[in-house]
């Protein structure tokens, strides 16, 4: 297991319905790490383009992405945070605010992550109808440094215990 005096942060990143949240919260709860729901700091202007079926742009998730940047940051043990980080760009940006920043890709296939986006409860910002821009947005981060790629339709009892593993592993060979 990792020891307190180690700082851990890690992105779940994915398209829509990759469940990103599901396994930050579960890894998070595991490590006693705080979970960040990136969808919680999308400002106002965000949350209504996507609730009209508008994709964000590279402009819209800027100051989104600082804000998560800031989030992460204020947290001396690290944190577990769950956000889209579809482009090599926002990877970059975050990597550039977080130091030794992991990445965990939950892969899905199209088919699967608009199934599960269509069954999601009532109230989530996001619809159906973005999930193929989220696969046209999307430059896999596989062959990036600190990037574990995992198959999202695998339970996520067994997403958490491969993810604790790799971060167990990466973090050792950093100490």
């Amino acid at each position: 297991m990792l020891s307190n005096s180690v700082r851990l942060s890690v992105v779940f990143m994915g398209v829509a319905g990759s469940g990103k949240s599901a396994v930050a919260k579960a890894v998070a709860q595991a490590l006693a790490l705080p979970c960040i729901e990136g969808d919680d700091f999308h400002p106002p202007g965000n949350i209504e383009k996507m609730r009209q079926g508008t994709p964000l742009t590279d402009a819209d998730r800027a100051g989104w992405l600082d804000e998560l940047a800031s989030q992460l940051g204020a947290y001396p043990r690290g944190g577990a945070l769950s956000c889209s980080a579809l482009k090599r760009d926002y990877r970059v940006r975050l990597r550039s605010a977080i130091p030794n920043l992991q990445f965990v890709f939950l892969h899905i296939e199209p088919a699967q992550a608009l199934a599960r986006v269509e069954s999601r409860a009532g109230g989530h910002p996001f619809p159906p109808s973005l999930v193929p821009s989220q696969f046209a947005t999307l430059e896999d981060p596989s062959g990036e440094p600190g990037v574990l790629r995992l198959d999202a339709s695998k339970p996520i009892a067994e997403l958490t215990a491969m993810t604790i593993d790799w971060l167990t592993r990466e973090v050792s060979a950093e100490h």
